[in-house]
């Protein structure tokens, strides 16, 4: 294991070998970005029907046209992916800031090594940290790298080192960026759905007569573009676990993209120190939680991890 940030040497990690360069391999998206990106389509369509929808009644009130609007909402994602806007947006919605001085001299020399290592340039991303009490932070799309504070201030060298190899191994993948696109894109429909849960509480409120006409009227329309959105009832039903399958699938495969870099072991002390060991009620309720969870069990990492114990460096 790493025990020392000292920047000229990282005990433990022996710089002049091991090195594992994987710039020949892929830098593109993988198939559970792929998987991601099309579970993904029906949220983006529902989100483009409630913009022309919006687009109608804006039209109406300004000299901007509907295709207007509908054109400035789809080419905002586009500028929320180019780095000058992108950057400081993420931030802000994360509440993410960049690392002090004595964060950075923590995780600069781990994070130069780690991109050594994978063949690329390091300042090609921006290292950011996150105030929080987790491990390991979920990844924040564009080029941040985003670490908590527990992990620079309590996780060993070594341990730190593979949450960042993780992270890269996110966005070699392009995971970090099919999860932004496909958040942003999911947004009007979220917030349409989260207008019409209010209204229909309002409703109750304020006349029940009135909302048992009106609370089926608007439920029954929402199933409606839901299903046209997804084409079939049984899709809508399934796509929670699908998701949340392509999601276990891509913390997988940043474990291996660790793996590759030689940081197993680390990885698996990580995983040891992170396990839940506690124990799990039996019945429907825990399966159901286990098909929709977003991360992978912590035997079943591990078990992907053995075929890595010798190739510590």
């Amino acid at each position: 294991m790493w025990q020392s940030s000292d920047p000229a040497h990282a005990a433990g990690l022996r710089r002049s070998e091991g090195r594992v360069h994987i710039r020949a391999q892929r830098r593109w998206p993988d198939a559970t970005t792929l998987r991601h990106l099309a579970l993904h389509i029906p949220n983006a369509l529902l989100s483009l029907l409630v913009i022309v929808v919006a687009s109608f009644v804006l039209a109406l009130v300004t000299v901007v046209p509907v295709y207007g609007w509908a054109a400035a909402w789809l080419l905002s994602g586009v500028l929320a992916l180019c780095r000058p806007v992108g950057g400081p947006l993420l931030r802000l919605l994360y509440g993410l800031h960049r690392p002090t001085t004595g964060e950075l001299a923590r995780l600069r020399p781990l994070w130069r090594e780690v991109t050594a290592r994978a063949g690329v340039d390091a300042s090609a991303h921006t290292l950011c940290v996150e105030e929080s009490d987790a491990v390991v932070a979920k990844a924040a799309g564009g080029r941040l790298v985003r670490v908590t504070s527990h992990a620079v201030e309590h996780l060993p060298d070594g341990e730190l080192a593979a949450v960042l190899a993780r992270e890269l191994g996110h966005r070699a993948g392009a995971h970090a960026w099919a999860r932004l696109i496909t958040h942003w894109y999911s947004l009007p429909g979220l917030h349409a759905w989260r207008l019409l849960r209010r209204a229909v509480l309002q409703a109750r409120r304020r006349s029940p007569r009135t909302a048992a006409l009106v609370v089926p009227a608007l439920l029954v329309g929402a199933t409606v573009a839901v299903i046209l959105s997804y084409g079939l009832l049984l899709p809508v039903l399934a796509a929670p676990f699908l998701m949340a399958a392509a999601a276990r699938g891509a913390e997988l495969r940043a474990d291996r993209y660790a793996g590759d870099l030689g940081l197993a072991p680390e990885l698996t002390a990580l995983l040891h120190r992170t396990a839940d060991n506690g124990k799990k009620s039996p019945g429907l309720a825990a399966v159901l939680a286990r098909l929709l969870a977003s991360q992978p069990d912590h035997r079943a990492r591990l078990h992907a991890l053995e075929q890595y114990g010798a190739k510590r460096p």
